[in-house]
């Protein structure tokens, strides 16, 4: 099956069922040390998980790990731009799970980029970004605590399909006339508009089945969490890109008060019941004048519409969600992509889980991230129906590489992730405990020690791994 690596001789396969990975207590994990610090980052990753498990477990549970390989390594191994081998892809395919170091973005070769590829062909979808602080983090926020999100970002989709056309290229031509002699002036909507010449062109899909498993996995996860944090936001740019990023927030609205309906409620549906629990003899007019800015500039149309929806609101929903019961519901509501990167550091508290498409996600988990310590704290994910790889989120660094010195908190939180998604979520604890002891006592890489008040004495990167495991 295999033409340059060999699977341990112990351990079984996690398999899949209905999306949800069905894990023995000898899993087999394919792993990717990763370029650059990879070589520092997965063997102090590795040191942390398994004395987690060990300890939250004694014996009665195991992972036997595998080697694979992507990138430089795997170029070493397979061959001149051979940055994904076939092996590596079969190995994921086949044992559901696996988790990498960073990557460098190859240089030749076809692969614009390596991470994007791995979710791509194994069709990981779902790119989770969890934000938390861990007290004694340098910040520059001046209350990082009050942030606590996770980004549920759809990863298949949107320009990082990677669809687009050189500028004066012959398809690029062809198609910018096209557009501009046949599609453009088909559509009344645009006008006159017209694309320059010399314009590159890309393309945006969004689908509503991408959309939509998305936020089916966003809701799913939210009905775990703690009722006051049981929130799924859709972030988007609706009010200019009506029918991609506007239809991917109306897919999300649709999925969950059809799918979810018993469990979730909107926020404009829980404006419509909450005016009538706090003035039961309101009219449906006043109580449409209160949802809606405006009201009353409206057309005679546009007023009657809102009156039916308030009305629908109330006949469908006032018995199961009405009387205040709607507040044990899952809160789903929508922001405009570029007012949420206010409201995260204005209004942190406000939000729990944040579901995006692939650009905005990009963005906005990285400036999450920042907020509670950087790209160094930051986990990954990237979960699809039949696989899941976990994964460091920051850059390869090749000029810290096998000096023992990063900061390996983000693969280590991977590997936390990862325990979590497995179910283990005892040995999970345990790693997140002596993560934040470590922070707390100043036991920290260079990266974190130099911003703290004052600096501390920096532990180097193998160091760090062993404080982890001191205060389990």
């Amino acid at each position: 099956m295999y033409e340059k690596i060999t699977p341990p001789d112990t351990g079984e396969k996690i398999t899949f069922s209905d999306g949800e990975p069905i894990v023995p207590d000898n899993p087999i994990i394919p792993f990717i040390r990763g370029d650059g610090t990879g070589v520092d980052l997965w063997p102090a990753t590795e040191r942390v998980i398994d004395a987690a498990v060990a300890k939250a477990y004694g014996g009665q549970r195991q992972i036997s790990w595998f080697k694979i390989y992507a990138g430089d390594e795997a170029c070493e191994q397979y061959g001149t731009y051979q940055y994904l081998p076939e092996d590596t892809l079969t190995a994921i395919r086949e044992y559901g799970v696996a988790i990498k170091g960073p990557l460098t973005t190859p240089i030749g070769g076809g692969i614009r980029s390596l991470n994007v590829a791995l979710r791509q062909i194994n069709d990981l979808y779902t790119c989770v970004r969890p934000c938390r602080y861990y007290p004694g983090t340098p910040s520059p926020h001046k209350h990082p605590e009050q942030l606590d999100v996770i980004i549920y970002r759809e990863n298949t989709e949107d320009i990082y399909l990677g669809i687009e056309w050189r500028e004066g290229t012959e398809i690029a031509q062809k198609l910018i006339d096209t557009l501009n002699n046949d599609l453009i002036p088909a559509t009344p909507e645009h006008g006159k508009k017209q694309i320059r010449l010399d314009s590159g062109i890309g393309i945006k899909p969004i689908s509503k089945t991408g959309s939509q498993r998305l936020v089916r996995r966003a809701i799913k996860h939210a009905l775990r969490l703690p009722k006051n944090k049981q929130m799924v936001t859709l972030v988007h740019k609706g009010n200019i890109m009506k029918y991609t990023e506007g239809a991917f927030r109306d897919w999300g609205y649709e999925l969950a008060t059809t799918e979810f309906r018993e469990e979730c409620i909107t926020e404009r549906e829980s404006w419509i019941l909450g005016n009538k629990e706090h003035k039961p003899d309101i009219s449906l007019e006043d109580n449409a004048r209160q949802v809606e800015p405006g009201f009353d500039a409206l057309t005679p149309e546009k007023r009657q519409e809102i009156c039916d929806e308030v009305k629908g609101v109330l006949e469908a929903l006032w018995e199961s969600h009405g009387n205040g019961k709607w507040k044990d519901k899952i809160m789903v509501n929508d922001r405009i992509a570029d007012s949420i990167f206010q409201q995260i550091q204005t209004r942190p508290s406000e939000y729990s889980i944040l579901a995006t498409m692939n650009l905005n996600g990009d963005y906005l988990s990285d400036a999450a991230a920042a907020m509670v310590g950087g790209l160094g704290m930051g986990p990954g994910a990237n979960i699809g129906d039949t696989c899941a790889v976990f994964e460091a989120t920051h850059g390869t660094a090749p000029k810290h590489a096998g000096l023992d010195r990063v900061n390996p908190g983000s693969l280590i939180l991977s590997g936390v992730m990862m325990l979590e998604y497995m179910g283990w979520q005892e040995a999970a604890d345990l790693i997140k405990k002596g993560l934040g002891a470590a922070i707390s006592n100043r036991e920290v890489t260079y990266d974190l020690a130099r911003l703290m008040e004052p600096p501390a004495e920096p532990l180097k990167c193998s160091e760090f791994a062993e404080a982890i495991i001191r205060y389990f």
